[in-house]
């Protein structure tokens, strides 16, 4: 079977190949023979009942530097396609819930990874709060007797965003923190919407695992270990990839979580678990494909396309 497929990514020349799990997945689809086309979000139209978008045909090659060609654009009806890739990065902001408005208009006709009601409506700071039994404690908040209240409770905790990514603007607060004033003042100036309070949890310098479910079962794994003057373990912010197995109770927890992501229409999804605490569940652009890879773990751009073009046929 061969498709007719976009990508809606950001700018494809500034990625670093190495690491970007969109690459891989465009690896595959050319592999397969899928006749894949590129946009960036800006490019996204609606004009009357139609999306359409400047497309450019698109090879990729497996060569840091010099990793696509692009053909002529051309206006395009959307529709036209058999599938679409959200891959836009965050922020998750009101230019993407827009890109989610205008592509639920040709979904499931065209199918969008990942359904993108679903994404709009599964933030992934609050869609994990549908699972508290799997999590550590967790506050949603910007009250200041709230948090107060939850830090006298829990004691050292971590605040950060609730709509971040990346690591960013990710904090350490102790009991009795003197900073603790300052930083609330800064997320109050900085963020119009609540942010996550969360118990901290000292065992994520062992590591903070990220786990890639395929339409809500297990494709493979890889540890994400921060470096030792930082908190934060995403590998763009320093942290170490390792290989990994999965637990008992990482395995209680995607077999948990699953059915909900099938039923939302999202297939590609990667959650963060601290010893065994599960933290976030990414649905707006997964990561974590070619660093399973490098560790010899499952090929999940394999997954994903078995299912899609499973859907498909």
């Amino acid at each position: 079977m061969k498709l007719k497929v976009a990508v809606q990514m950001d700018p494809i020349a500034r990625i670093n190949v190495r690491g970007d799990s969109t690459f891989a997945l465009l690896l595959e689809a050319q592999r397969r023979g899928h006749a894949v086309s590129y946009y960036t979000p800006d490019k996204l139209s609606l004009r009357g009942k139609d999306v359409v978008a400047p497309v450019q045909p698109l090879t990729v090659r497996d060569q840091n530097g010099d990793h696509f060609a692009l053909g002529d654009a051309t206006r395009t009806y959307l529709e036209s396609f058999d599938v679409v890739l959200l891959r836009q990065d965050p922020p998750f902001d009101l230019a993407y819930i827009t890109t989610t408005h205008l592509l639920e208009r040709i979904h499931p006709k065209t199918l969008v990874v990942n359904d993108p009601a679903s994404v709009r409506d599964a933030p992934e700071k609050l869609f994990v709060m549908d699972f508290p039994e799997l999590m550590p404690p967790t506050l949603i908040s910007r009250d200041l007797d709230e948090i107060n209240s939850f830090r006298a409770e829990h004691g050292a905790v971590v605040m950060k965003p609730l709509h971040g990514h990346g690591g960013a603007a990710v904090f350490r607060v102790m009991p009795q923190d003197m900073n603790f004033g300052s930083l609330f003042d800064m997320f109050s100036v900085t963020f119009r919407e609540p942010w996550v309070i969360q118990r901290f949890l000292p065992e994520v310098k062992q590591g903070d695992k990220r786990i890639i479910l395929v339409d809500g079962e297990f494709a493979g794994a890889v540890n994400r270990v921060p470096a030792a003057d930082d908190l934060r373990s995403n590998m763009v912010r320093g942290g170490a990839a390792r290989a990994t197995d999965l637990t008992p109770r990482e395995r209680e927890i995607c077999e948990r979580i699953g059915p909900a992501l099938r039923e939302r229409g999202l297939l590609f999804v990667g959650i963060d678990v601290i010893d065994g605490n599960l933290t976030e569940i990414n649905v707006t652009s997964p990561t974590g494909i070619r660093a399973i890879a490098t560790f010899g773990g499952p090929d999940v751009a394999a997954k994903i396309w078995d299912r899609i073009e499973a859907k498909r046929s």
